[in-house]
Order: structure tokens, then C-alpha cells, then sequence
């Protein structure tokens, strides 16, 4: 972790700053804010390869992996995970799911394509969605377990949804800035994610206090400028961002996170325990012909013929 300040400014081109594919972390203690990073490119390009969605389930896809990052960004300790799950049941999409753990990174797509086809070529959120809702669930490693957020999806985005279930389900500011481009040489999107986190502020009583907050509001006004072109900029390094937005604060912390990869889990012996679990006759029923029961992995589109 290192400081930035206005006497030590971010280079112009440093082989040790982060372009993509791995996230950025980064604290500006002056103001009790805390921020996340991310630009996604080849991890993003192998998850929607393993489909063929058509062009509001990409940018949908690919907006949530970048949201589903940044969550998971914010968890420590090896191990834990972040779950993000948006479902409707009358909407063009039945049913988004995205999951972050340490570094591995899946999502998948389900939806109607003759609800889909009706909507146009860039439907709203709600036009995907109808009354939908959120769920995200943060699986922390140790001693905390498991918790899980439940928000209704509002909003013109799944970010906004996001920032929805933070001010909701955790009494946390929260601003978030997401761009996606997608084009005939691939996908790449981008996102950012500050909080304020002032000590002795918590529990849902003090949010209003919080959100009118001097130092949250200062925060949210400099990370607010951020542009969609910014995020996308393939020469611009995320510490640049940072050093853009921020740099007249007296201090800026950065710390390097994870790398980014698809992270499919499937495995022969993953989906084996997953079969040992139901009775015989189950497994019975479940056999083809030639005694094998095939198992499809939605998020990676390969087919697993299991011997059980």
C-alpha cells in the first residue's frame, strides 16, 4: 500500500500500475472513504464467449461482472464470496447470477429471447426486468458466515440497483460508476465504487447524518466527474484515475488486489459430491442409456458426462 499526494503524483506510465483485469483498492483517510476499481477485458471476452447473447444481455452480463468485482473487492480473507443474483418472474430476463472469490470471477444469463426481441435494441432495466429484485450474498471466510442483502431492482441500472442495496441493506453511502463498450473487437467494461465509512457512524438511525456528511459529500462530488470514456481508456491506468479525482486530498492510499480470471468451477469431481448427495433411485432416474448422467455448467456452456 502506498500514498499518493500532490508532491509525489502518479507517473504517466508506470509498468507497476494496473490497466485491467485486476482490481485496484485504494483509501483517502482524511475523508473516512474507501474505493474500489476495475477494468475488465479478457476475463470478461471468455465469460460472454461461452454464449451467444445478443447485444442488452451482453452489456447487462457485463455491467453486473464488473459490480460482482467491486463487491467482492471489498471482502477479506482468502475464501470469501460475493453472490449477486437479479430474478423476475414476468420479465424478458428470468433470471441474472454473478459470483466473485478470490479473483475468480463467473456469470450467466437466462432470459426469453421472444420477450427480449420484442423490447428493442436498448431496453431499460425495468423493461428486462418488470418487478424484479436483487439479492446479493457476501459468503465471509472465518468466523462471520454468511449474509445476504434483499433490494427491490429499481433504478435506470444494476448500479443503481447496487448503490440502492448498500444505502438499504448496510447504512453505507455508496456511489458507483460503471461504463461497458462493446464492439466487433470485443468487450470491455469498467467500474469504480467509493464508500464512506466515518467511525461512530453507524446503524441505520444515523444514515440521513451520513448522506448530508460534509467529507461524503466532497467525496461523491470529486468521484462523480469520473467519465465513461475515462473508465474505458485502455492508456489511462486506474491509479491515474485515482490521482485525477482525488489529488488534492493531503493523502491517497493505493493497494494492488486481486487478479481478474473466468472462474468457472466445474469439475468432474465438483458435480460427483454434488450426485453423492441424492439417494440411488435419484441417480437412477438421471441415467441415460448408456448408464452416464450429463450435467450442463450454465456459466461455462460445457456439457459433463458423469459415471455415478
Amino acid at each position: 500500500m502506498g500514498p499518493m499526494n500532490q508532491t509525489n503524483p502518479v507517473p504517466e506510465h508506470n509498468p507497476q500500475e494496473v490497466y485491467a483485469d485486476k482490481l485496484l483498492g485504494f483509501t483517502i483517510p482524511s475523508r473516512n472513504a474507501r474505493g474500489r476499481m476495475v477494468r475488465l477485458d479478457e476475463p470478461l471476452d471468455a465469460i460472454l464467449a461461452a454464449h451467444d447473447y445478443p447485444a442488452p444481455i451482453r452489456h447487462l452480463l457485463a455491467e453486473a461482472l464488473v459490480l460482482t468485482t467491486l463487491m467482492g473487492g471489498l471482502l477479506k480473507g482468502d475464501g470469501s464470496q460475493v453472490t449477486m443474483q437479479a430474478q423476475t418472474e414476468a420479465g424478458a430476463v428470468n433470471l441474472l447470477v454473478c459470483d466473485y472469490k478470490d479473483g475468480d470471477l463467473r456469470g450467466y444469463v437466462d432470459f426469453d429471447q421472444g420477450k427480449l426481441a420484442e423490447l428493442g435494441a436498448n431496453p431499460s432495466l425495468f423493461a428486462l426486468f418488470g418487478k424484479g429484485y436483487l439479492a446479493i450474498t457476501f459468503d465471509v471466510a472465518g468466523k462471520q458466515g454468511r449474509y445476504q442483502g434483499i433490494v427491490p431492482l429499481e433504478g435506470d441500472s444494476l448500479s443503481q440497483a447496487c448503490e440502492s442495496y448498500f444505502f438499504q441493506s448496510e447504512q453505507v453511502p455508496t456511489l458507483i460508476r460503471c461504463a461497458v463498450r462493446s464492439d466487433g473487437q470485443g468487450c470491455v467494461a469498467a467500474g469504480m465504487l467509493v464508500q464512506h465509512l466515518p467511525d461512530g457512524e453507524e446503524g441505520r438511525e444515523r444514515l440521513h447524518t451520513r448522506l448530508d456528511h460534509p467529507e461524503w459529500e466532497h467525496v461523491a462530488i470529486m468521484s462523480g466527474s469520473l467519465r465513461h470514456e475515462e473508465l474505458l481508456d485502455p492508456t489511462l491506468s486506474l491509479e491515474a484515475m485515482v490521482w485525477r479525482l482525488f489529488h488534492e486530498e493531503s493523502e491517497v492510499r493505493i493497494q494492488p488486489g486481486a487478479d481478474i480470471s473466468r472462474g468457472c468451477r466445474c469439475t468432474i469431481g465438483h458435480y460427483e459430491q454434488v450426485l453423492a448427495r441424492f439417494p440411488e433411485e435419484d441417480r437412477q432416474d438421471m441415467r441415460n442409456s448408456e448408464g452416464l448422467i450429463l450435467v450442463d455448467c450454465a456459466f461455462c456452456s460445457k456439457q459433463f458426462a458423469i459415471a455415478a
